[in-house]
Parts: structure tokens; sequence; C-alpha cells
């Protein structure tokens, strides 16, 4: 695991999501099963990529609640266009912990995230979306597969 710290963009997405809970994994094949065959609606895409987001609420001991949000979608280049039954978002610009992932066990590699380099780092998780990105390299289901990680962070004041 090779962390990055990087500036990342403003991004608008386009997509589906749901209301699920921690042990709920379930619900994000359905999510998908529902997104995927509906993306070539979406006519101001910006690559070919997709996009698993999480928007956690944190409640007042900022620890996140045990329900989120989650969005399977894609990048686009405006939110002029959604799709009947899809919505926009807007991810903010700000610091993000980039890491590839490997594998299938994201659970692993978030869990070491968490344990082993956050609490070294200076930063703490900030209180803006997560999200995964899937690419060429990603394989649903296949020890080979690989994405990005992006944790949104920012500096111990």
């Amino acid at each position: 695991m090779i962390p990055q710290i990087i500036e990342n963009l403003e991004m608008n997405v386009v997509g589906i999501s749901i209301v699920m809970k921690q042990h709920e994994t379930h619900k994000i094949r359905a999510l998908w099963q529902q997104f995927s065959p509906r993306k070539n609606e979406i006519t101001n895409l910006l690559n070919n990529t997709s996009i698993a987001m999480q928007i956690f609420s944190v409640n007042e001991n900022g620890e996140p609640e045990d329900s989120f949000n989650m969005w399977a979608c894609v990048e686009v280049s405006e939110l002029s266009e959604i799709p009947n039954e899809m919505k926009g978002f807007t991810i903010p610009k700000g610091e993000y912990l980039k890491v590839l992932h490997k594998g299938m066990n994201a659970g692993e590699t978030y869990q070491k995230i968490m344990s082993d380099w956050l609490p070294n780092s200076g930063y703490v998780i900030d209180d803006r979306p997560h999200f995964q990105v899937m690419g060429e390299k990603y394989k649903n289901g296949s020890p080979d597969s690989e994405e990005d990680f992006y944790l949104p962070i920012k500096r111990i004041a």
C-alpha cells in the first residue's frame, strides 16, 4: 500500500443512490445491477470509469451514523442533463488520500489505512464523500482487480 496525498478538484457525478447500513453489503450488488445497464443513458460522461461513493452523516461526537448513502455513479462534465430516476451530486474539492487497492478484500485495505496510516499521518478523516474509482484494471470479483480508494482528509489543527 503506497498512499498518496492529492488535491482533488471538484467532481460532478450522476448515478443512483441508496441508503444502507454497514452490514447490508448485499444491497451494493443490487445497486450496481440497477445502475450499470442504464449508464449509457448519461450523455455527458467525462470518461469510462465507474465510481462507488459513500456519503456518511456524522453525529455530535464526530462518529459516522449507522446508515449512509451509497452511490453507483460516473463523472460528468455538468449536471444539466440527468436521466429519470437518477441524481446528480458535486463532490467538493479538497485533500484526499489516494490508495491503490488490489484484490477483493476492500475492508482489509480500508482497515490498514485507518489503523496503520491515519494515526501517524498528521491527518484526520474529513466530512466529505469517500469514493472508489474503478477504471480499466477493475475486474469485479477477481483477485487481479485494481481500483483507487479516495478518502477525504484534513490536517490536524
